[in-house]
């Protein structure tokens, strides 16, 4: 392990001398690509040069363990066992900074919330869920761009996509996918009984125009009037538009903006999110014995969460995690959530790769 950081590390200061060159500098391109470089291997570098500035702390004291001064015995040994806890999580750190890293972790995704079993309620977890991530995202930062929303008479939805932008988002977000499920007593119900209903979240790797060029021979482009909850009109134009990818049979359809152009647009982003997403499955399912390091098996229909109203608790299936702050949580707090269950697939990880 020490020899591949240390190799890392002369790779990190030749791309920062190469950074400093002005040929370099003019390149756009090359710029780019030498910072984005930069960018993964500066954490690894950094934690790497902690873990010897504290191995060479721990070298004194041990040599320090010998002197005839019993006071400065005391002193090493106090030293020692604060710097012995600090070395070992570093290391361990270091360990999972070195596992390979996911290709998708730097995207920006497309994120999808769709109403499960439970008729209106289901609809209406479904909004709530979606407000959770986009307040979560808001609190980060992150830029949302409204794909698209079916909207239900009583507030609820059917299903709602949004673009969200910025830093590693794939990489913080890649766990939601998959089934959650509600349990609470809903405004409807008269005789307190609680229910259980369910939506499922999709989370995409947003693919590039110049990654996933699609023909446009593969595509059948249809346009209809925007219509809203219960029929209602939303304008009078053919702005709406349904895409259809031929070779796949994956239709995507977009109606939020008035514009024909910027339907037409994001409806494609969403398209190539989701070829994305099914050439890496299918290349995925090539490599079955690999698949330790995935969710489960991948399929959402696996149920992950459940939110219970009644006892202000959410659960999380996969990693044994309860929490008694479902409201904080509903309010976009997911920080101690998504943190416990990313270390829990990293530990994996390094126990597959031991």
């Amino acid at each position: 392990m020490f020899e591949k950081l240390a190799i890392m590390k002369v790779r990190n200061d030749e791309v920062l001398s190469k950074m400093g060159d002005p040929e370099i500098v003019n390149d756009q391109r090359q710029y780019r690509e030498l910072a984005a470089e930069h960018h993964r291997l500066a954490p690894l570098i950094d934690a790497y040069e902690r873990y010897k500035n504290i191995a060479t702390q721990i070298e004194e004291s041990e040599a320090l363990l010998k002197d005839d001064d019993p006071d400065i015995r005391d002193m090493a040994q106090e030293e020692l066992a604060q710097l012995t806890p600090e070395i070992e999580a570093l290391e361990q750190h270091l360990k999972v900074l070195l596992l390979p890293k996911d290709p998708n972790d730097d995207r920006n995704v497309i994120l999808e919330v769709r109403a499960g079993t439970g008729g209106d309620e289901a609809a209406l977890f479904a909004a709530d869920i979606f407000r959770m991530y986009t307040r979560y995202a808001e609190s980060k930062g992150w830029k949302l761009e409204i794909i698209g929303t079916n909207e239900t008479e009583l507030g609820g939805m059917r299903d709602a996509t949004v673009s969200v932008s910025g830093d590693s988002i794939y990489s913080a977000l890649k766990y939601e996918a998959g089934v959650h499920r509600v349990q609470r007593i809903p405004s409807t119900e008269t005789q307190g009984r609680i229910h259980t209903s369910a939506c499922t979240v999709a989370v995409l790797p947003e693919a590039d125009e110049v990654e996933l060029d699609i023909p446009a021979n593969d595509l059948k482009i249809d346009v209809y009037r925007s219509s809203g909850p219960g029929g209602q009109s939303v304008n009078t134009t053919d702005s709406a538009v349904r895409v259809t990818h031929l070779p796949s049979g994956l239709v995507v359809t977009c109606q939020d903006e008035k514009s024909q152009i910027k339907n037409k647009a994001k409806a494609l982003k969403v398209l190539r999110a989701r070829l994305l997403e099914k050439m890496q499955a299918e290349a995925a399912a090539e490599r079955a014995a690999d698949r330790r390091a995935q969710v489960g098996s991948g399929d959402r229909s696996e149920r992950i969460r459940t939110y219970n109203f009644p006892q202000n608790r959410m659960t999380d299936h996969r990693v044994g995690l309860t929490l008694y702050k479902l409201d904080q949580i509903m309010m976009g707090d997911l920080d101690e959530t998504l943190e416990s269950v990313s270390t829990h697939f990293q530990a994996l990880a390094l126990s597959a790769n031991e």
